[in-house]
């Protein structure tokens, strides 16, 4: 299957810039898997189509205002140190380790590895320091983009955060090792901006972000941060609607999978078999693993908030399977690259020894674990655990657009899912929903 079998065609206008003036208020459509029906609804409905007993699933990574503005402060090893040349933008996507990141870095082909990044206060944000450099505020190479609103204090006499470039990657990838401060995530808050994708346009207004996406941007239960990107599936709920679900007796638990790299990088192959994502971190606490247990045992419904729950819960799923390895003959090759957490770990097998695996619920007990998943679901993938999916619409030929393309197919008809999700998306197009992070939401049942 190629990736221009995921394409349409999406008028410009029906890009969300904003998100609804209330949280809770966006349209939903729902689909029918077994038939493809469509059904128009609001996102406030959700608590009377599930049902008592179904087992919702919510990622509660929080993001961290990860936009950065650096300016260049020469070289920390050898060599003559390089004239400024106006302002460097740091998109942080991973932590490696303690004080080390993975970033997307514009313009790249100016940053060296060996070179040091300065960051300055938000009032300073994008001003240079140092004798004879001007303010880079004023500079017409970043489109006109304005620093935040000025404190009336004087600019810092040092930058907030310095970093060394270590290491570099392909597509405007860096990896930064940032100088010991104290309280690292404080000073990212201080200075950082929102990680807006980029077909929501703020800079042509003169701002990064705004006091509104510093609120809307993020889900009302998140918690542990780490996430280069929202879950944006999760956005739309408000306290009340959770309670609501509640109060209706849907099971309500939380997987961690902090959004990294892979958000940002646009599919590069033409075949669906070439496509490899980046690994992103997960977690999965031990009441959401008796839960899912128990759900499984009752065969109860779980239904996964957003593509990011999905691919944690169908990732564990088959490294549990894959437990299962040595009753399955023949089985040799791997499915997922991933690292296998200890306890889960065991010998890799084929993709047609594992579609023929049991379901999750004849399978061992999922156990609490931390891990990481590169995990990629396209048609033809077998889910184990999710039987019901909340999402926004996604953008075209794009991994997440296949996601819920495969989970929408019915067993043994790939294609077939790849044609209703698309004429789903028709549907909306027509009756005027708004798409993406900040848009309207889709119910596959």
């Amino acid at each position: 299957m190629r990736v221009s079998d995921f394409h349409f065609d999406l008028p410009e206008e029906l890009i969300a810039q904003h998100p609804p003036a209330e949280r809770g208020t966006s349209r939903m459509l729902v689909m029918d898997r077994r038939t493809g029906e469509l059904t128009d609804e609001s996102f406030r409905s959700l608590p009377r189509l599930l049902r008592a007993g179904d087992l919702l699933i919510l990622n509660d990574s929080r993001v961290l205002p990860v936009r950065l503005f650096a300016t260049r402060g020469g070289l920390t090893t050898q060599g003559n140190s390089p004239q400024p040349s106006g302002v460097i933008e740091v998109l942080l996507t991973e932590e490696v380790e303690e004080s080390e990141w993975r970033a997307l870095v514009k313009p790249a082909r100016k940053v060296r590895v060996g070179e040091r990044l300065e960051f300055w206060g938000s009032d300073t944000a994008l001003r240079t320091k140092g004798p004879g450099l001007k303010p880079l505020m004023i500079e017409p190479d970043y489109r006109g983009l304005k620093p935040a609103a000025s404190s009336g204090q004087e600019p810092a006499a040092y930058p907030v955060l310095s970093a060394e470039v270590v290491a570099a990657g392909e597509f405007g990838e860096r990896t930064l090792r940032f100088a010991p401060v104290e309280d690292f995530y404080e000073r990212v808050g201080r200075i950082g901006h929102m990680p807006l994708p980029p077909y929501i346009r703020r800079d042509q207004a003169g701002e990064a972000d705004s006091a509104e996406d510093r609120e809307r941007y993020q889900t009302v239960y998140s918690q542990r941060v780490g996430s280069a990107a929202a879950p944006t599936a999760g956005l739309h709920f408000t306290p009340e609607i959770l309670a609501e679900l509640r109060g209706r007796g849907v099971e309500i638990e939380y997987v961690t999978l902090h959004v990294g790299l892979g958000t940002f990088q646009p599919v590069r192959v033409s075949e669906l078999k070439d496509i490899r994502l980046h690994a992103e971190r997960y977690t999965l606490p031990a009441t959401t693993a008796d839960a899912l247990n128990r759900a499984s045992a009752e065969k109860r419904r779980v239904i996964a908030v957003g593509t990011t729950t999905t691919r944690t819960l169908e990732h564990i799923a088959q490294q549990v399977a894959a437990g299962v390895e040595e009753h399955v003959p023949g089985a040799k090759a791997h499915i997922d690259p991933a690292a296998v957490t200890p306890r889960l770990k065991s010998r890799p097998i084929s993709r047609a020894a594992f579609m023929g695996l049991p379901a999750l619920a004849e399978l061992p007990k999922i156990e609490a674990h931390s891990g990481s998943t590169s995990i990629f679901l396209g048609p033809g993938h077998r889910f184990r655990v999710v039987s019901g999916l909340l999402t926004n619409f996604h953008l075209p030929e794009s991994t997440l657009l296949m996601l819920v393309s495969a989970f929408a197919a019915p067993e043994g008809e790939p294609e077939r899912g790849v044609r209703m999700v698309l004429a789903a998306y028709e549907h909306a197009i027509r009756g005027g929903y708004r798409f993406y992070s900040y848009g309207d939401c889709m119910l596959v049942l």
